[in-house]
């Protein structure tokens, strides 16, 4: 399947974009009364802990907002995944075999992604609109954490690093 720049950018700089738009989110949560966020939820391994995060989000009135956070995070992992499968697709088609086996990298990465980070914010939204901890979804959520930000990293940083690999380099400046 080819993809072209276009498409392949389209989407990856606006996963970009919405991962920034959901940062803003996430961050507002947090003030003087709220000291947990998001990342605290994700990690969150246990069903006491996300009830602690949860209460404190109600009482400190950004529940809402914390609702609304995890659906922007949800936008955003398609967005930005599917950004990384396009760059993975267009970087396969390479004539560079370096280029090619990167977009094959780029490519398990963005499905490691999606599958990690998809899973990570069901659990966590389950429990979340169940206003209940549940060990089983606390546990697998925070186990998704590390797969999810190294995935992560594959499909943000590999496009950079194949554009570089990609681009003719003369030896001599102009």
């Amino acid at each position: 399947m080819m993809v072209n720049r276009r498409t392949f950018l389209c989407w990856w700089i606006g996963g970009l974009i919405a991962f920034a738009i959901t940062i803003a989110i996430g961050t507002a949560i947090t003030g003087d009364e709220v000291t947990w966020g998001i990342l605290d939820h994700q990690s969150a391994a246990t069903a006491i802990r996300v009830d602690e995060i949860q209460t404190q989000w109600r009482d400190g009135g950004v529940l809402t907002l914390a609702k609304i956070a995890m659906v922007a995070d949800f936008i955003f992992i398609g967005i930005f995944g599917i950004g990384g499968f396009l760059g993975g697709l267009y970087f396969r088609a390479a004539e560079s075999v370096p280029v090619r086996l990167l977009g094959s990298v780029i490519l398990v990465g963005a499905v490691v992604f999606l599958a990690t980070d998809y899973a990570e914010t069901i659990a966590q939204f389950i429990q979340l609109m169940q206003f209940n901890g549940d060990d089983a979804l606390a546990g697998f959520a925070a186990s998704m954490g590390q797969a999810k930000v190294l995935s992560w990293l594959v499909i943000f940083l590999g496009p950079i690093i194949a554009f570089v690999l990609e681009r003719p380099w003369s030896g001599s400046p102009s």
